[in-house]
């Protein structure tokens, strides 16, 4: 396996980001900037990056994208779209206006009437009712609002690499809030400052810092491995390193974005600060497609 980026791909991370630093909210009040909002669809439809699977992208650039997102906090629509897609192009339906559902909900619903799941080996397709607002201030949810029909299905070999898939796009949203969590902590330390000092002088919260730094580290390297794995291992050892991962980036995820808040301090508990909407998409994020240590029979802790 070579992590190295390909050119393209370093290409593909540098176009998400961009875009996720132009149109990405960059407050709390962003969140209701219709007009932002409105430009950063248009924006992201205009890249096709929702049907990156059935134009012939790997886990690994599904991935990127899908990192670079988190650490934005883009607020469109990508995870389910890009899954829905996935499973749409094994079975030969239309995804355009399908999102995915995970249970009895749909995530990532908003402009959704739709959405895709798998049953064992059969995908099925539900109604959706209207799009809410749920603990993630960037992604809405719906209730599935139908019975749900079977539109055809998939081979077990297709159905695992699909598994693998969903967990390591949520393991690449998680990487992507904890970087951004620690962007936005590093950047508050340099500029607060306490007793004639910036914070981030200061030991205790250097060190905060850097321990987050590294776990984001780790977190990458499993999720890069998790990534290849979809497309070059046995659907089998893919759903274990996906699920190894997922493990993994959202305890790191969870750890980074509490820590940006402590070092945030005071301010860091209110709702004006970005902290705790790094914090809710990370734990939303984890909810999707849970692990438990038990399905990887290893001795993590």
């Amino acid at each position: 396996m070579d992590v190295r980026l390909t050119a393209e791909q370093k290409q593909l991370r540098d176009a998400a980001a961009k875009l996720a630093d132009d149109l990405g909210p960059g407050s709390v009040q962003d969140l209701e900037d219709e007009n932002r909002i409105a430009r950063l669809d248009k924006q992201i439809e205009t890249t096709g990056w929702r049907s990156l699977r059935s134009d012939g992208a790997s886990g690994v650039e599904v991935a990127i994208v899908a990192e670079e997102f988190g650490r934005g906090l883009v607020d469109a629509p990508l995870l389910g779209p890009v899954l829905a897609d996935d499973l749409a192009r094994h079975v030969g339906v239309d995804a355009r206006g399908s999102t995915i559902a995970v249970g009895e909900h749909a995530t990532d619903a908003r402009g959704y009437q739709r959405a895709l799941s798998l049953s064992g080996t059969t995908v099925l397709a539900t109604e959706l009712g209207a799009a809410r607002a749920g603990a993630d201030l960037t992604r809405a949810n719906a209730d599935i609002a139908g019975a749900a029909v079977a539109v055809g299905d998939v081979d077990p070999d297709a159905a695992g690499r699909w598994l693998a898939l969903a967990l390591v796009t949520t393991c690449a949203d998680l990487v992507g809030t904890a970087r951004g969590a620690q962007t936005l902590a590093c950047d508050y330390a340099k500029i607060r400052e306490q007793y004639g000092n910036p914070i981030g002088s200061y030991q205790a919260v250097a060190h905060l810092l850097a321990e987050s730094v590294a776990l984001i580290e780790g977190s990458v390297s499993v999720l890069r491995h998790a990534a290849w794995a979809v497309d070059e291992l046995e659907s089998a050892e893919a759903i274990r390193a996906a699920r190894v991962a997922k493990l993994y980036c959202a305890r790191t995820a969870r750890t980074v974005c509490e820590t940006a808040i402590q070092v945030h301090g005071g301010i860091g508990n209110t709702w004006e600060c970005l902290a705790h909407v790094f914090l809710r998409r990370a734990l939303t994020s984890t909810e999707l497609w849970p692990v438990k240590l038990e399905e990887i029979d290893v001795g993590l802790s």
